[in-house]
């Protein structure tokens, strides 16, 4: 399994744990894209991080560039932050939430789906699945299914978040503000 370039380039792969469709990824001694042409994107030295530092700070790298639009940023980086996540195996909740985000931005959904599927098949009222899910079903324009989980969404918000997971902290502005998307929604389609 690696990631590399073309990583958008089949819409038809899934990783629900294989992601043999993700092309190979090759950095050269420099640390650069080999056959890259892209005016020479340098990747971060990550050596000597721990595996899981290595994924997270990919991560963060990713929605950092979708935030501020750098979608060639994004899929330069989004294949090597998938790579790092399929290197933990096997993952946790939290981890495939992360990996869930990486494909919603980069329009792998398939790989999204699979991990919010996994997410609320293990927990069906965990918070990030819930929130994966309400995204995918507004990226898929179905507004029925944005509604159906944003109230999920609302219903499990107490009794999940006085778990006080782990994870919940560390995405506690992705849950806040999917929670207030949810009651805005709610307010207005009552």
């Amino acid at each position: 399994m690696a990631a590399g370039r073309g990583f958008n380039a089949r819409p038809s792969s899934t990783v629900d744990g294989s992601a043999n469709a993700l092309p190979q990824a090759g950095l050269d001694d420099r640390g650069m894209v080999a056959g890259d042409q892209s005016g020479g994107v340098r990747a971060p030295d990550i050596s000597n991080l721990s595996p899981q530092e290595r994924a997270d700070r990919l991560y963060n790298r990713v929605m950092i560039l979708a935030s501020e639009g750098k979608i060639d940023s994004v899929q330069f980086f989004a294949p090597m932050a998938v790579q790092s996540y399929l290197l933990l195996q096997p993952l946790n909740l939290d981890q495939r939430y992360d990996l869930g985000r990486i494909g919603e931005v980069t329009g792998a959904l398939p790989l999204a789906q699979a991990q919010a599927d996994t997410i609320l098949r293990q927990n069906p009222n965990h918070l990030l699945g819930l929130i994966l899910e309400a995204r995918l079903a507004t990226i898929a324009g179905d507004s029925a299914r944005v509604r159906s989980y944003e109230r999920r969404l609302l219903a499990a918000e107490k009794s999940e978040l006085a778990r006080k997971l782990d994870e919940y902290v560390r995405h506690q502005d992705d849950i806040t503000s999917a929670l207030q998307q949810a009651r805005k929604s709610a307010g207005t389609k009552s």
